[in-house]
């Protein structure tokens, strides 16, 4: 069944809009953990596993103390049986592995700022579109200009952000799979966000989305492993290993959040929150001595604005 449309003068609370910037923050912060495991281990595949594995132990521990949790996964267990609910509906943790993965097999050739805007692209888009569709329960939004607006000015903003790390030597197909990740994450927000109604649990939700991710990459690292070797030694500073604490709460709180802000307005608001993230961690630990860019400084500001105009009530456009 279609769900029915929120009519264009919908629109989120302030707080629900925080949210989504924190999580874009978090987010930051797990990539700047995760690529510096990687980068000591040598390995990032093994990086991402240790990642998505630690933050599925860590909630199946809260699982044992949290009731409704568990009662999420008796209800979501019972709803995947009954056929109310597409078993699909749990995979949302794959598209969180093709991210990671794209990160490891194309971040190198891309550099950041390539990568970046690829994931950019595909997230902003697909945002669009999976708020105009709709998911299960979760209501179908009308594309309005003020969302449209955002979401090209989101795309102009953090292009120009990252504009002066950008390379010009690079084959353009290799765009394409960071692409098809920005893309996934979209429909990995909307999916969990559903499997939260249905359980009626956020950790429940959470828990589905790594059980999926850990699967998957677990698969891919072994097959890896299995052709490269495994590193000699492990990194022993306690913080390298705090990615999957951190996965676990953005993951969580955009889960909450999706219900009230939907897919695209969640993307835009972890875009800025990642560019804010990103500027506060590159002043005070750069990478390489790499110092604040000013068209970082001015990208993140035109995105933080194209975040406030998507949230802003206007009239749908005609056809969409």
């Amino acid at each position: 069944m279609t769900p029915p449309l929120v009519p264009s003068g919908a629109h989120p609370g302030v707080i629900a809009i925080l949210g989504a910037v924190l999580v874009g923050v978090l987010t930051a912060s797990q990539s700047r953990v995760n690529s510096e495991l990687a980068l000591q281990l040598g390995d990032g595949y093994l990086a991402a596993v240790i990642s998505f594995g630690s933050g599925l132990v860590i909630l199946l521990a809260a699982l044992l103390f949290w009731a409704p949790g568990r009662r999420g996964v008796a209800n979501l267990g019972a709803s995947v049986r009954g056929r109310r609910t597409p078993w699909w509906y749990l995979c949302g943790g794959l598209a969180g592995a093709l991210f990671v993965l794209s990160q490891g097999l194309t971040g190198s050739l891309l550099g950041v700022a390539m990568f970046t805007i690829a994931v950019v692209c595909g997230q902003t888009l697909s945002g669009l579109v999976v708020d105009r569709i709709g998911m299960g329960s979760v209501a179908a939004v009308r594309v309005t200009v003020s969302r449209l607006l955002g979401s090209l000015l989101t795309l102009v903003a953090v292009g120009w952000a990252v504009s002066s790390q950008v390379r010009d030597d690079t084959n353009p197909w290799i765009f394409v799979l960071p692409l098809v990740a920005g893309m996934g994450i979209a429909w990995q927000q909307a999916a969990n966000g559903q499997v939260r109604v249905v359980a009626k649990s956020a950790l429940t939700a959470t828990l589905m989305n790594f059980v999926a991710g850990t699967i998957a990459l677990s698969i891919a690292a072994a097959v890896h492993l299995a052709v490269v070797g495994a590193p000699d030694t492990m990194p022993t500073a306690p913080w390298l290993y705090l990615g999957g604490l951190l996965g676990t709460l953005f993951i969580g709180l955009g889960v909450i959040v999706v219900k009230h802000t939907g897919v695209l307005l969640l993307g835009l608001g972890a875009i800025a929150g990642q560019l804010i993230m990103s500027l506060a961690l590159d002043a005070i630990a750069p990478v390489s001595g790499r110092g604040v860019e000013w068209t970082t400084v001015l990208g993140t500001a035109l995105t933080l604005g194209a975040v406030v105009i998507a949230a802003i009530p206007s009239r749908a456009i005609r056809g969409l």
